[in-house]
């Protein structure tokens, strides 16, 4: 079996939640693109993250079921394991900065994989949903095939900016609910135009701002899993 490291990245206060995201630190041992799928199929995580130069920040980012140029918690945990100034995906460069305990990337939202966002009027609404069909994850009139995800949010506090959301991928996802969702974050916020702070899932939490000419920051805690 191929080496990797295990991260949980957009832990929640106390260390605990987060999102596991496997890395492959050597790229190398797999370059061809269906291997590196195969091993992201076989490991199951949300995403797998393969590093193809340690030193420019160089990434490859798969989901069990197919290749994506860029996403977000897979980016955050990268630069905290890589400790580069940026990282270098397919959708672009991706600015890094590392702040105390919080982990921060610089990306567009035109990067981010698409999700279909949907507000509801509480964050106990959002607490009661159940974990929808694959092919009923996004709004009605979209494809059943279409490899879009539901974000689902409310405000807890909206004039602190502080959000109640959970994830449902779509009908080419891997899991049936995503427990921290980076890119998902990064199109609320840009659709927003402000400052969030997100709890997704169990107990995660992520935190984002918006920046000059269309960036939006996200950023979290990631600890070493394994």
């Amino acid at each position: 079996m191929t080496d990797y490291d295990v991260l949980r990245v957009f832990c929640g206060p106390s260390g605990g939640y987060g999102n596991e995201l496997g890395v492959v630190r050597e790229g190398s041992v797999l370059p061809e693109r269906s291997d590196r799928q195969e091993l992201a199929a076989k490991l199951g995580f949300s995403e797998t993250v393969f590093v193809d130069d340690p030193e420019r920040g160089v990434i490859d980012i798969y989901t069990p079921t197919r290749r994506l140029p860029f996403a977000g918690h897979p980016c955050v945990g990268t630069a905290w394991l890589l400790d580069v100034p940026e990282l270098v995906t397919p959708a672009g460069v991706v600015g890094v900065r590392l702040d105390g305990e919080f982990s921060w990337i610089e990306a567009r939202a035109e990067w981010a994989p698409p999700h279909t966002l949907r507000r509801y009027a509480s964050a106990a609404e959002v607490d009661a949903l159940e974990v929808p069909p694959p092919g009923e994850r996004s709004e009605t009139g979209v494809p059943s095939d279409e490899v879009r995800g539901l974000y689902a949010w409310a405000w807890e506090d909206e004039a602190a900016g502080r959000v109640r959301a959970r994830a449902f991928p779509g009908r080419a996802g891997g899991t049936e609910e995503d427990e921290a969702t980076g890119a998902a974050a990064l199109l609320l916020t840009d659709q927003l135009g402000r400052a969030l702070n997100i709890t997704q899932g169990r107990g995660s939490q992520i935190l984002t701002a918006p920046q000059p000419h269309g960036w939006v920051e996200v950023g979290g805690r990631v600890f070493l899993e394994r």
